[in-house]
């Protein structure tokens, strides 16, 4: 970006009756006029977004951090799209980059919250890598209405972070994952209370990508994660990918209502194989418009047929009354009928998901992204959105879109490795 290798960049495609528009877009960057700040070489601005209503003045506006930065740029939501921007001041003694930021209502008075990660040095020798909770809402000004800062009691900091109401108090809760080295650590549940988070944690299973849905429909969220095999992170390449489902109660996930699935499942597409990484991305969200959570999962690295390996794949799960299952599963890829391109070896269709309702009917849309599908140039990345309805997803009218499509820098931009929280 302005001749920045990996600055970064967000590229905003708005939705519409008809679904995604991508006549209706925006690129933006920290070259854009009122961003805050100055394209720089490998910063990668946009590597974590969350979009909710920051400023409660019904327009949702986009928290855009970049990779190696504790700075959050805010972008403020209009009549016309995002506009502007403001930098939220770091505390005191931030000095490191956040792996992940997730936005929620973490106190339960109807407000967007932030929670990033950062390490704070407090002028002693000791340094605290945990959860920075800033609650809205927010002014342009860039102040929050407070905030606070939440141990891990670990050495390093979270590598992600998931937020939804578990508990069912009208708070959303927190799920954060943990590594060290090449060992994986225990997952852990903060509870949302009126201050923010609770400083009681709980220690759950370890855990390399998670999402919260309510599968059952109980009035619970549901914690969705896919386990560590061995608890050794470096042998996560090598997985096949399992997902566990630990039902919502009122006090947290459960550790004995659990579902195991993968691809040897019932009704799941597929088989295990090695290396294809079911659940390595994971998304919820009512496909259907039934009132149950169905849950997306990315297969970025699944072998289609001989020199496909890493085309890779998205299964579509869906909850009832008994909780996720493979009863009516789906399972698309560049190959299926009605989705644009052609499967090739080392696309990563599916390195992305996530679920939301781009055309306002109710029913939340699929977009899946494929960060090294090439375009005129390597690596350029691509991204599609697949339709709901009651039968659920639909490769009837897919929109499909890549840099060039949107105007955007192409060369290496890897787009659709992440979408918004």
């Amino acid at each position: 970006m302005d001749g920045k290798a990996k600055a970064g960049y967000v590229a905003v495609v708005y939705g519409s009756a008809s679904g995604a528009d991508t006549a209706h877009r925006q690129v933006i960057s920290q070259a854009t006029e009122g961003v805050p700040g100055d394209p720089t070489a490998s910063t990668y601005f946009g590597a974590h977004t969350v979009a909710r209503d920051l400023d409660g003045d019904g327009y949702t506006d986009l928290a855009v951090e970049a990779g190696d930065s504790p700075a959050i740029t805010v972008l403020w939501g209009s009549a016309n799209g995002l506009t502007g921007g403001t930098q939220l001041p770091a505390g005191n003694g931030d000095h490191w980059g956040s792996s992940d930021i997730v936005g929620g209502d973490f106190n339960g008075d109807g407000k967007a919250d932030l929670v990033d990660v950062v390490t704070v040095d407090e002028g002693s020798e000791d340094e605290k890598t945990g959860l920075r909770v800033r609650l809205g809402p927010f002014t342009r000004d860039g102040k929050d209405a407070g905030s606070s800062f939440s141990d891990t009691g670990r050495f390093d900091g979270p590598t992600r972070l998931t937020a939804g109401d578990i508990t069912g108090d009208g708070k959303d809760d927190l799920v954060s994952t943990h590594a060290f080295e090449e060992m994986s650590q225990s997952s852990l549940f903060f509870k949302g209370d009126d201050n923010g988070l609770s400083p009681k944690v709980k220690d759950l299973t370890d855990a390399a990508s998670a999402t919260i849905g309510d599968v059952d429909k109980d009035g619970y969220g549901d914690l969705v994660l896919r386990t560590v095999p061995g608890n050794v992170v470096e042998d996560l390449p090598y997985d096949h990918g399992t997902l566990k489902v630990l039902y919502g109660t009122a006090s947290g996930p459960s550790t004995t209502r659990t579902t195991t699935i993968d691809q040897n499942t019932a009704g799941v597409p597929g088989v295990n194989e090695d290396g294809d990484q079911f659940g390595y991305s994971l998304s919820s969200g009512d496909v259907n418009g039934d009132g149950y959570a169905d849950i997306s999962v990315g297969i970025p690295y699944e072998a289609l047929e001989a020199g496909q390996k890493g085309a890779g794949s998205v299964v579509q799960l869906y909850g009832g009354r008994g909780g996720l299952s493979g009863t009516g599963a789906q399972a698309f890829t560049q190959d299926t009928a009605g989705v644009p391109g052609v499967a090739e070896a080392d696309d990563h269709f599916g390195m992305a998901v996530r679920l939301a309702d781009t055309d306002g009917d109710g029913k939340d849309d699929l977009a899946v992204g494929a960060p090294d599908e090439d375009g005129a140039q390597s690596t350029s990345g691509a991204a599609w959105v697949l339709r709901g309805q009651s039968g659920g997803l639909t490769t009837s009218g897919v929109v499909s879109f890549g840099p060039d499509s949107l105007g955007a820098p192409e060369a290496g931009a890897a787009l659709g490795a992440g979408f918004q929280q």
